[in-house]
């Protein structure tokens, strides 16, 4: 049977017994595997399933999140307490023109959707060396950009209409002043801290309203290039509190279409199906994000969401045409 992505946050989970019970049942049979089978394709099989762990290591999170946010008490996952915002930056990076090689040189792991590296022309470009700030999505939202379609891709428009979205999910407008939802419970809507869970369809009219633009994937890359993850707050910060770290904090919408790179293989034998058959009307996305467990991203890692999607720690970068 094959459970909706959207829906799998409302499985009950099993016990904290039985999960320890599989994973030492698991663990002894992954020792005897090795013990007697030192194959090259065991180890890539291997490799490949302790990253993909990885990926749902992020992926509990936001389902916990999100099962936790439809309770109406608002129940804490974490008590640390979140660090001090500051304020954003708004310098813009300038990038010249050229061709560049955008991908995974496959030193080291890579999803096959990150290679190969190819050659890429990129045209003159500033992006924003900072995320857009809830304070930010605040002023679209009380400058009417939610009820104005100029700004909006027609099935944005048509979705936000549907489904009645006025904000960000997980925001709680309570009298006059504005809260959000956290993984620390709900909290005052921090005015410097990056504006997350928001669709493409929002990330696209917010940058429509600013006069700006999405970055495209590769441009992003080339913006990344330099970024360091920070693996500091990973485990004791559940929510992103720094605009001014263009990684690690959320995964930010690009404008590319998630499809194959020029010369795409994917892999071989049973997970050959790995990423191939998602590239279909999903958007990349670039970054990290603060529940992406360390050592995990790069920035040729390209994670993708269709269009409406919410739930994962998803924010804004902007970008423009020099």
């Amino acid at each position: 049977m094959h459970w909706l992505q959207s829906e799998r946050g409302h499985l009950s989970r099993p016990s904290v017994k039985e999960i320890l019970a599989y994973r030492k049942y698991v663990d002894a049979h992954m020792h005897t595997l090795y013990e007697q089978q030192q194959q090259a394709a065991i180890h890539t099989l291997v490799e490949l399933g302790l990253q993909h762990e990885q990926q749902h290591q992020e992926l509990l999170l936001m389902d916990i999140k999100y099962i936790l946010a439809n309770n109406p008490s608002f129940p804490v996952y974490s008590t640390a307490v979140l660090p001090n915002s500051e304020q954003p930056g708004n310098i813009w990076l300038e990038h010249n023109e050229g061709v560049f090689e955008i991908g995974h040189d496959a030193n080291g792991f890579a999803y096959d959707n990150e290679r190969p590296k190819h050659k890429c022309y990129i045209y003159p470009f500033k992006c924003r060396n900072s995320l857009i700030s809830n304070g930010e999505f605040l002023e679209f939202i009380k400058a009417g950009g939610y009820q104005n379609p100029l700004f909006w891709l027609s099935k944005g428009y048509n979705f936000i209409q549907s489904q009645q979205v006025s904000q960000p999910l997980y925001w709680v407008k309570i009298d006059d002043d504005y809260y959000e939802y956290t993984l620390h419970g709900l909290q005052p809507l921090d005015m410097n801290a990056p504006v997350a869970h928001v669709s493409y369809f929002e990330a696209d009219a917010f940058a429509r309203w600013h006069g700006h633009r999405l970055p495209t994937e590769a441009e992003l890359e080339l913006a990344t290039a330099l970024s360091q993850y920070t693996e500091d707050d990973y485990g004791t910060n559940y929510h992103p509190f720094d605009s001014n770290r263009t990684s690690g904090q959320t995964w930010c919408w690009t404008a590319s279409h998630y499809s194959p790179y020029p010369g795409f293989s994917p892999f071989s034998g049973v997970i050959e199906e790995y990423n191939g058959k998602f590239m279909c009307n999903q958007f990349v996305l670039r970054g990290g994000c603060v529940a992406t467990p360390p050592g995990h991203w790069r920035n040729t890692y390209r994670n993708f969401y269709e269009p409406h999607q919410r739930w994962m720690f998803s924010g804004i970068r902007l970008a423009s045409d020099c």
